[in-house]
């Protein structure tokens, strides 16, 4: 039996369940709220996977498709989200497959590095300061390269446990592992990227408070215009 249409249900307030019930009748706003829900989890799984923007795109929107045509195989057991991971992650690694035939995926965590683009991580909002905008976008672009620079195996579950906040039994079920692999990934995956940060921070510590350019400038021409001031 068909479920019963909700009366002018508030779908941002809806359970998943309810969501579903909805968009397997076709209910635009449902399915606006369901992508809404879950697009950023879908999106940055895809990403750690495939290290590439369009692509990873791309994944969301076959995701969803292949999803929304297929709601009667969302049986509840798992949460929606952690059922359209494993739909996108499928569809990822179908495309990586495609691309490097020659890659053993049962150790995915041991593969070499290779050169990535860097995913866009959210911003946050302006704060006035040029100088400041700048070095945060900058500290930005490290951790996302460092983070691209990871191992496969390991730059996935560092995604899904520390950037997108996921447990570490919804990682171990999305990327069908064990709770003990993922743990191990994730402490292997912190340590590498503590290294490659330290490479490519340190240098830059020297460089940290700068006082020079407009604010040298403004600083000398105060002093100046105070000494002339004691003639």
């Amino acid at each position: 039996m068909p479920p019963v249409p909700l009366q002018n249900p508030d779908r941002d307030s809806l359970t998943d369940q309810e969501l579903v019930d909805l968009a397997s009748q076709r209910d635009e706003a449902a399915i606006r709220t369901i992508t809404k829900r879950h697009n950023r989890r879908i999106y940055r799984v895809a990403r750690a996977i495939l290290r590439n923007d369009v692509e990873a795109e791309d994944v969301v929107q076959e995701t969803y498709v292949r999803a929304l045509s297929g709601l009667a195989g969302f049986r509840g057991e798992a949460a929606l989200g952690t059922w359209l991971t494993r739909i996108a992650m499928n569809e990822a690694l179908g495309r990586l497959r495609r691309q490097r035939p020659t890659v053993d995926w049962d150790t995915v965590g041991e593969q070499p590095r290779i050169q990535a683009e860097i995913i866009q991580f959210p911003t946050s909002a302006m704060t006035g300061d040029p100088e400041r905008t700048m070095a945060q976008s900058e500290i930005r672009n490290v951790l996302e390269k460092a983070i691209d620079s990871l191992p496969d195996g390991f730059r996935m579950v560092f995604v899904t446990r520390i950037v997108e906040g996921m447990s570490v039994e919804e990682t171990a079920e999305a990327l069908g592992l064990r709770p003990e692999t993922v743990k191990t990934r994730l402490h292997r995956a912190r340590s590498l990227l503590r290294d490659t940060l330290e490479k490519e921070l340190g240098p830059a510590l020297t460089d940290t408070f700068p006082f020079d350019g407009r604010r040298c400038e403004r600083m000398t021409d105060a002093v100046v215009r105070r000494l002339c001031a004691q003639k």
